[in-house]
């Protein structure tokens, strides 16, 4: 545990080389992205962290995907790496694309798995009432519905362990945490992808029903500089549902 910005921020760092910074998504760790780390730490250097209010990084201060941006900032502070390439999962682009957008000098390279937008109204109504259910009920509430649909059905039938991790990891997120993490997806704005101008790779699943391969598609469009690589029968969870294909078009970006 580091103090980060004045909190305590739970932060992973090993192996030499060019920087690398995970960011997770909501109901992640840095464990989501542990078969990745595993391979790129041979040759480069690591760096994770849980977004304050998920998992090991305990609720405080203020939750919003600018705050999140500012944490990973000053994570690289922390360690002096001047500029890192920067891989991202779901609400964890948001704060990728926000920190590439306003602060071009720390980002070299961007991987955006699951690569969101803002959400619409329905969406933002849906993640709030989210929210309000954990608290009121627990992250066993919400965590068996979440993995039926962010996971393929592939994966189900034929990775039932890649599934049962993605359930642990939603039921050991801290119920109040989760919900302040929720709140600030609903309560984010899209980032200035058009202001991207470093080097950007998409990854997207063909069964994602949270990002769904024409939203990638789109920001491809925007950034200009992307390239988009689609990866058949996993939904949202793609670094855990995919590990070796995401790890080799990681391997081969960076």
């Amino acid at each position: 545990m580091q103090e980060i910005n004045g909190k305590p921020v739970f932060v992973e760092h090993e192996g030499e080389g060019p920087a690398v910074l995970f960011i997770h998504g909501l109901g992640g760790t840095t464990n989501f992205y542990e078969p990745q780390a595993r391979a790129l730490a041979a040759d480069h250097t690591i760096v994770r962290f849980d977004l304050t209010g998920a998992g090991r990084s305990p609720l405080a201060g203020t939750t919003a995907i600018e705050t999140w941006a500012d944490d990973a900032e000053a994570i690289l502070d922390a360690f002096g790496i001047d500029s890192a390439a920067v891989v991202a999962h779901s609400m964890g682009t948001l704060v990728a694309a926000h920190l590439a957008a306003t602060r071009p000098a720390r980002v070299g390279k961007l991987a955006l798995l699951g690569a969101l937008r803002a959400q619409p109204d329905q969406a933002k109504e849906a993640t709030r009432q989210r929210a309000a259910t954990v608290r009121a009920r627990g992250m066993e509430a919400v965590a068996p519905g979440i993995v039926a649909a962010a996971t393929s059905e592939r994966t189900r039938r034929e990775q039932p362990a890649v599934a049962a991790f993605v359930r642990e990891m939603l039921f050991r997120q801290d119920p109040a945490g989760y919900a302040a993490c929720c709140e600030a997806l609903a309560n984010a704005v899209t980032p200035g992808y058009s202001d991207i101008k470093v080097p950007v790779l998409l990854i997207a699943g063909s069964d994602d029903k949270t990002s769904p391969p024409g939203l990638s598609e789109s920001l491809a469009a925007e950034i200009g500089s992307a390239a988009l690589t689609l990866i058949d029968d996993i939904g949202h969870w793609h670094a855990v549902e995919a590990a070796a294909a995401v790890t080799e078009a990681l391997r081969t970006f960076l």
